[in-house]
């Protein structure tokens, strides 16, 4: 054991008691878990620091470690059962995949960042190693293990692709992401289902999340 290692377990409860206990994040799985993972294992040494606040955390190249009240609260909108097969579609460095398979899921990570790759690969085998990581195009989702039980897109989108939500499963599947429209600063979490229909999504909560930038607005010209 490292003596001069920073504990972190103060900061950690903190996070359960100051920010997702009293913003409706209830499900006991996803606050044990959160509690119980060292967030700060996820990031690169200099960003440890900031493991703990209630922001996002850039971590380069426009992608950022997804502040923790609004992963928590995506999660649980997402309400995984256990042994359902889960999909993270910008898994990043692997924090909220490992969030979803301590809640029973069976979860497979897409990222396609060679350096966030990495780091996921490496912290999840200590924390997750249920968890597997896979390289590919964000935006083609991971067709090979659908149907998807739930989809988790961790960032924001312009619109929910259809593409990857239709890999859900029909009438269980459940996707969870941030839908922020162009030219709009706060996005809202969404909780989009497979039906017979088609996908009917629904805005739950308002946050501002940053764009993933595989699902940024195209841009429009005017002439």
């Amino acid at each position: 054991m490292d003596v001069f290692a920073p504990d972190f377990s103060d900061a950690r409860q903190r996070m359960i008691d100051g920010q997702l206990r009293p913003n409706k994040v209830t499900d006991q799985r996803i606050l044990d878990a959160m509690g119980a993972l060292p967030r700060e294992d996820f990031l690169p040494p200099e960003l440890a620091s900031f493991a703990y606040i209630d922001e996002d955390v850039p971590l380069g190249n426009g992608r950022v470690l997804m502040e923790p009240l609004v992963l928590a609260r995506l999660v649980q909108l997402a309400a995984p059962q256990a042994g359902e097969c889960a999909l993270v579609v910008g898994a990043g460095v692997g924090y909220g995949a490992a969030v979803l398979a301590a809640c029973g899921a069976n979860v497979t990570a897409l990222e396609e960042d060679p350096d966030l790759l990495a780091r996921a690969r490496a912290v999840l085998a200590i924390h997750a190693p249920s968890v597997r990581v896979v390289n590919g195009p964000l935006v083609e989702g991971w067709p090979s293990g659908a149907p998807w039980d739930v989809i988790l897109i961790e960032g924001a989108v312009a619109e929910v692709p259809n593409t990857i939500a239709g890999q859900l499963r029909l009438e269980r599947g459940r996707l969870v992401t941030v839908l922020r429209k162009p030219a709009e600063r706060i996005g809202r979490g969404i909780l989009a289902e497979a039906t017979a229909e088609g996908v009917a999504a629904r805005p739950m909560f308002d946050c501002a999340t940053p764009y993933l930038p595989q699902f940024q607005p195209k841009p429009h010209f005017v002439f």
